[in-house]
């Protein structure tokens, strides 16, 4: 005998089409994937729209998160901070890895200087190349200064356009005003 399957409207939640199909076939788990462009969330039947609605937020997200690291390039990320330790370092600065990550809600970007790697957030890409550009050489000077002192900012402040990303970041709340 076949499950009763009963599927919903669609709704929008942020950017994303959501389809929820209940069926009797579940008992506890819920599971989303993309079908075509819509968020598919199958769903026991028995379970309320209250309890649905944050794990449909939770797997939103982690869908999300999927989509946009794919669509992120590390090697471009490597390209551009090359290029911009040979412009404001003379290409003296060296690091195990440059990526981007999708975990980092606080942050634009942060620095390991012992294992000399930088992690650049997935938020960056949505910003002007220039705050891209000063967060990455806010991390590389990170490699030769590990807190934010004078001599960090006097390696930050080769970048010309420094005050005006860190501006930018403080428009977003982002960018500490005192540091």
């Amino acid at each position: 005998m076949a499950s009763a399957r009963r599927q919903e409207g669609i709704h929008t939640e942020d950017d994303y089409l959501v389809r929820i199909i209940r069926s009797e076939k579940r008992s506890k788990t819920v599971h989303a994937r993309m079908v075509d462009g819509v968020m598919e969330v199958r769903a026991p039947v028995e379970m309320s729209d209250v309890e649905l609605a944050p794990i449909v937020e939770k797997l939103r997200k982690r869908l999300q998160r999927r989509h946009t690291k794919k669509s992120l390039d590390n090697d471009a990320l490597e390209k551009r901070a090359a290029d911009l330790n040979r412009r404001y370092f003379d290409g003296k600065l060296t690091w195990e890895s440059i990526r981007w990550v999708t975990n980092q809600e606080k942050r634009y970007g942060s620095c390991t200087p012992s294992e000399r790697t930088i992690r650049i957030s997935h938020r960056l890409a949505q910003t002007p190349n220039f705050v891209l550009d000063y967060v990455i050489v806010h991390e590389l000077a990170h490699l030769l200064e590990a807190n934010h002192g004078p001599q960090f900012w006097k390696l930050v402040n080769r970048y010309p356009k420094t005050e005006r990303a860190r501006g930018y970041l403080m428009a977003l709340g982002i960018e500490e005003i005192d540091e």
